[in-house]
């Protein structure tokens, strides 16, 4: 058998679909919330997927987590205690510690299973972060520790899977209530928001249902390869409103004091990623 005869199709969007060829199955289960697969690919190497829909790929991945977590972390400048929803492949995590002046990252994951997986099967993933002891691990759903937690962070992400099954929670003002409570004054909350082009829906309910609880809601934006049909979309909402307008020289200062080391997040990257696309203005204006 070639490597080619052996595919994965995923079918997010009605009527269009990607395919990655397979090398070999790595892992595969059913869990108590989802299934999950993990296998090497013919040219984005190992890849993970849930409920037949791409998650992350050890090609690209840098992409999606350097800009989710480094925009809204340079943009706060003093973060120090930082919670993420979701994100049970580690990318996030080892982003987000890789800020010195983060003392603290609690991690709140639904399913065990994934971390577990991705720590064997995606190592370059967490890359370690999962051992580092300011990461704290909460096995637990988001919204239930959002709406129940006796403590607040200055920096909130969101890494969920599209609202789709257990990540549908996600999206919603319950939800948005939750970061609200849990966020300090001046704090940052930044969320996966899919691909606008294909997904408009949620870039136009996400502001709708996230401005009430924050003044100032807004999008940026980075091109990751796996998510195919454009740029890829990550909600934004802070009370600062000057915390998405900091000047470059400040976010170059910043970047450059912290020694962190990037592939595709700079300051130049960060200053325009707020800039978005006329038809993704229309939307969110109504």
């Amino acid at each position: 058998m070639s490597e080619q005869q052996l595919q994965f199709q995923e079918k997010l969007h009605d009527g269009w679909a990607q395919t990655f060829g397979i090398k070999n199955v790595l892992f595969e289960s059913k869990t108590d919330h989802q299934h999950l697969i993990i296998f090497e690919s013919v040219s984005f190497g190992r890849v993970m997927a849930l409920d037949g829909i791409i998650q992350t790929t050890e090609r690209d991945e840098f992409i999606y987590h350097e800009m989710l977590a480094h925009v809204p972390l340079f943009a706060h400048g003093e973060a120090k205690d930082v919670l993420i929803i979701g994100g049970g492949d580690g990318g996030l995590l080892r982003e987000v510690l890789k800020h010195q002046n983060v003392a603290h990252c609690t991690q709140v994951e639904i399913d065990q299973a994934v971390i577990d997986m991705c720590v064997e099967y995606l190592p370059n993933h967490s890359a370690g972060a999962y051992d580092n002891p300011r990461a704290n691990i909460v096995i637990d759903d988001g919204i239930n520790y959002v709406q129940n937690c006796d403590r607040q962070f200055d920096v909130i992400l969101s890494d969920s899977t599209d609202p789709i099954g257990p990540g549908e929670v996600l999206f919603t003002s319950p939800f948005y209530e939750g970061i609200k409570r849990c966020l300090k004054p001046g704090g940052i909350f930044a969320a996966q928001n899919g691909v606008s082009f294909m997904q408009q829906d949620e870039v136009k309910t996400t502001k709708q249902r996230l401005s009430p609880y924050l003044a100032d809601t807004h999008f940026f934006t980075a091109a990751v390869p796996t998510y195919v049909g454009g740029i890829m979309t990550f909600a934004w909402g802070s009370d600062n409103t000057a915390a998405r307008n900091v000047p470059l020289e400040t976010l170059a200062a910043r970047y450059a004091e912290s020694g962190i080391k990037t592939r595709f997040y700079n300051p130049a990257v960060h200053a325009g990623c707020f800039a978005l696309p006329q038809y993704v203005v229309d939307a969110i204006e109504g």
